[in-house]
């Protein structure tokens, strides 16, 4: 009789094991589903984070002469005001720049004569700064794209970052000196687009400069911009 009692509660107690290990496997699963999807989450999360940091990062800020220097081999518009943007060949994010230029010189026709200064290394190959952004800007009216040997212009006028933009008046005053790009890469309303047209409509901007978005101008263009 003992027998027969052992002998029938062995696969009900077997059962119930089974039932146990299958329930604490289950359970397992989910706790490493669950960590997983938090450390995925976290991941993208900084890497959101880092992202929209860097987006907002400016430029190096610099100290712009006030007046056109005298041995610029650049030639002051002595009619109109002349928008001088300093960019590097190969940098994405100054895409954003040369549309916003578009949109000032749509905004404000026959108001400005702008030049689009493009760095090139003297021991690279040539046609090395005609890169897309070469030819986009010279698709603009009234716009110039200029080869800057060495960045001989940009470090007589102060320039450093890509994007770099200066306005000055036809005595060789500077009006306005930033970026016309409200962060990396990003096209849209902007404090500097916004001084630079009022500058050219109204003559007045309570925005004498900008932060100014964009690679180092000399140098290798960061690998890590990104377009919109």
């Amino acid at each position: 009789m003992a027998d027969n009692m052992n002998a029938s509660e062995a696969p009900a107690s077997s059962a119930a094991e089974i039932s146990e290990t299958r329930h604490r496997s289950g359970t397992a699963r989910k706790l490493s589903w669950f960590m997983l999807t938090v450390i995925w989450l976290g991941v993208v999360g900084f890497g959101l984070s880092w992202m929209w940091a860097y987006e907002a990062t400016p430029g190096d800020a610099t100290e712009s002469l006030a007046h056109w220097p005298s041995d610029s081999r650049l030639e002051l518009n002595p009619g109109r005001p002349t928008l001088l943007v300093f960019a590097h060949p190969r940098c994405p994010c100054t895409r954003a720049s040369i549309r916003e230029l578009a949109v000032i010189v749509a905004h404000c026709p026959d108001s400005v004569d702008a030049r689009v200064l493009f760095f090139r290394p003297t021991n690279f190959a040539d046609n090395w700064e005609k890169t897309d952004l070469w030819f986009s800007a010279n698709e603009i009216p009234n716009v110039i794209a200029v080869s800057d040997e060495n960045g001989i212009e940009a470090s007589k006028f102060g320039a450093t970052t890509s994007g770099y933009s200066m306005l000055y008046d036809s005595s060789g005053k500077l009006l306005f000196r930033g970026g016309i790009t409200g962060s990396r890469g990003h096209s849209g309303d902007n404090a500097g687009r916004s001084a630079i047209e009022s500058l050219l409509m109204n003559k007045v901007t309570d925005q004498k400069q900008s932060f100014v978005f964009g690679c180092p101008l000399f140098g290798e263009a960061d690998k890590h911009c990104q377009e919109d």
